[in-house]
């Protein structure tokens, strides 16, 4: 199972967190600290493999952001790793080439799709079309409800 996932820049500036377990406040700073300075002091051909506490951390870098899973000890990292990868081409797929400025301003988007995708630690879904159309109904949906809420009520 996947304890928590999160995106960071080459920073060290965090853009996106997803908590799979309830963690306290001042235990998710202190991981998120830890993670972001084991991570960037890694060098660039090093293996995306940690051993960290009792849980396996997975991570890839895509362009500028850092996309970092942890998951148990008994889990499979490539497993893992596929599922990062997976989640960057549905955000690819969604945003067209994503980068960390479209994360900054469209995260309640990335968070979306993060949650078709993934639930309560593991893959809901893992077809790349049917969370596209999803994703796609909920557009659809919103800017019905935007259209709707703009015309005036007699």
């Amino acid at each position: 199972m996947m304890r928590f996932l999160l995106l960071f820049s080459r920073q060290g500036r965090l853009r996106l967190q997803k908590w799979f377990t309830p963690t306290p406040e001042r235990e998710k700073k202190k991981i998120i600290r830890d993670m972001t300075t084991l991570v960037l002091a890694r060098k660039p051909r090093s293996c995306n493999f940690l051993h960290w506490k009792d849980l396996k951390i997975v991570y890839k870098r895509y362009a500028s952001l850092y996309f970092c899973l942890a998951v148990e000890d008994q889990e499979n990292e490539l497993l893992a790793l596929e599922v990062l990868h997976r989640y960057v081409e549905l955000l690819d797929k969604y945003f067209g080439n994503v980068c960390e400025l479209d994360i900054i301003f469209n995260f309640e988007k990335a968070y979306f799709i993060l949650d078709e995708f993934l639930m309560g630690g593991e893959i809901q879904e893992t077809s790349k079309q049917i969370v596209a159309r999803s994703i796609e109904a909920s557009d659809m949906l919103q800017e019905t409800m935007e259209e709707y809420m703009s015309k005036p009520a007699f």
